[in-house]
């Protein structure tokens, strides 16, 4: 196989978005579709960073605000906030961000770990960083946003 080949199959899309002022990126294969801010009817007993939900043709679909689960201030959307719909495991869920920023190509090379420093966040959700033109980009793990007892709840 040549080098040119290995450097295609090791290589993997991931999309970049922003909260804030930070850029976090997930890997396409979850993603199913990215669409404008709906607003979401709050749910009674949901979890704390859960919004609410909203009808995606004819299916109830749950809003996360990934600003309060990574710990941020919340968010306050507005029209030029979009949601990520996301395969989890066997659940689709919405993620409200900001703005989807790129879309990326990057091989494993590019992923650097995450400082031994890192905060609890850090080690639980982020799987690396990527430096991309100037930019720290977090790379995001969906299975380790929502662990299986809380995305049962969603």
């Amino acid at each position: 196989m040549t080098l040119a080949k290995t450097m295609i199959n090791d290589a993997r899309e991931l999309i970049a978005f922003r909260i804030g002022d930070q850029e976090f990126c997930v890997d396409i294969m979850s993603v199913r579709e990215i669409r404008g801010w709906t607003p979401a009817t709050p749910m009674p007993h949901s979890p704390y960073y859960m919004l609410g939900v909203i009808n995606l043709r004819g299916a109830v679909l749950p809003i996360v605000d990934l600003a309060v689960r990574f710990g941020m201030r919340p968010s306050e959307p507005t029209v030029r906030h979009v949601i990520i719909v996301a395969q989890v495991r066997t659940k689709v869920v919405g993620l409200l961000v900001e703005a989807v920023s790129d879309i990326l190509t990057v091989t494993n090379d590019n992923i650097q770990p995450t400082p031994d420093m890192s905060s609890d966040f850090e080690r639980t959700f982020a799987r690396g960083v990527l430096a991309i033109d100037k930019r720290m980009i977090c790379l995001i793990e969906l299975d380790a946003v929502f662990p299986d007892t809380e995305s049962e709840a969603a």
